[in-house]
């Protein structure tokens, strides 16, 4: 199940793999997450010392969760994948043009999972012409309606 999605993620990236990861969180982000009190869409991943981190993801405190805390709701977390996973996508970063991004956030087995891509820039014509693809797609939808 779907908890957010990152829209802007598949508008400035090719995704060639995907990766499920684990996040280390506090509970009070649990329970803002379950809320759906979480927003992906300025987020990024990157390599830090052999361990991967989720930057930039906003995650906005419940009022009644978190009075005893002082919560920051921009922190870095750390993804929790195995050591195998990590020095593939290492490998594959360090090579030009690679980044890595979060896709989505959603449930697997009552956890709370991150997907990863491991993506490529898009350049400006390669957003213009998927744009133009997804409009014909939907003009043709329209089109086939209206036969039958």
């Amino acid at each position: 199940m779907t908890i957010a999605d990152n829209k802007k993620a598949f508008h400035d990236y090719f995704i060639e793999e995907r990766y499920e990861a684990g996040i280390a969180l506090e509970g009070w982000e649990v329970k803002a997450i379950r809320a759906g009190r979480v927003q992906l869409k300025e987020a990024y991943v990157v390599l830090q010392r052999g361990e991967i981190w989720l930057i930039g993801s906003h995650i906005s405190p419940l009022p009644t969760a978190s009075s005893h805390v002082k919560p920051d709701p921009v922190r870095t977390r750390k993804l929790l994948l195995h050591a195998e996973e990590i020095s593939k996508l290492i490998g594959k970063v360090e090579r030009a043009g690679y980044t890595l991004v979060p896709l989505n956030l959603h449930y697997t087995k009552g956890r709370i999972k991150l997907e990863i891509g491991l993506a490529k820039g898009k350049k400006q014509h390669d957003k213009r012409a998927t744009e133009r693809e997804r409009e014909w797609k939907r003009e043709k939808e329209r089109l086939l309606k209206k036969v039958v």
